[in-house]
């Protein structure tokens, strides 16, 4: 875990590879209840059965979008930005899916610094995510998330 207190020691990261998180399991009970959460109950995300023997990876898959929504979770195990009296999920961009995460997966993510710009007192940081699924070399997605702090 990296530790960052100011713009400063942000900006001494951008263009490397900060770190990566714990792995992360992903369950069938994650993924219903993200279903639940979300409304999308397609059968390939939570009709076991169906899945095993009508769909192409004979298995339930996680909704690309839940992966999507781990990035905060995944990201604080990485970095721990202290010293902000704010923190805001500003946008993503560039998300391309590679594959996907099959029930019982194990995924982490590994986080690279794109750039970090002070605008007047807000630092925009763009970080390149990728999550990996355990023992295969070809990512899940890559793309850039952006994160806006205000430091005290």
């Amino acid at each position: 875990m990296v530790i960052i207190s100011s713009f400063e020691e942000y900006k001494s990261f951008e263009g490397k590879v900060i770190g990566v998180s714990n792995w992360h399991r992903i369950s069938q009970e994650q993924i219903n209840k993200f279903a639940d959460a979300t409304l999308d109950h397609q059968w390939i995300h939570v009709d076991k059965e169906r899945a095993e023997n009508e769909g192409p990876f004979k298995s339930t898959i996680a909704h690309g979008y839940l992966t999507l929504s781990l990035i905060p979770y995944l990201w604080k195990q990485i970095a721990d930005v202290q010293n902000v009296k704010l923190e805001i999920n500003y946008g993503i961009e560039e998300f391309k899916f590679g594959q996907p995460v099959l029930v019982d997966s194990e995924i982490q993510l590994q986080a690279k610094v794109i750039s970090i710009t002070n605008l007047r007192g807000t630092v925009k940081a763009v970080i390149e995510a990728t999550l990996m699924l355990r023992d295969n070399p070809k990512p899940v997605y890559t793309g850039n998330v952006i994160f806006l702090y205000h430091f005290n």
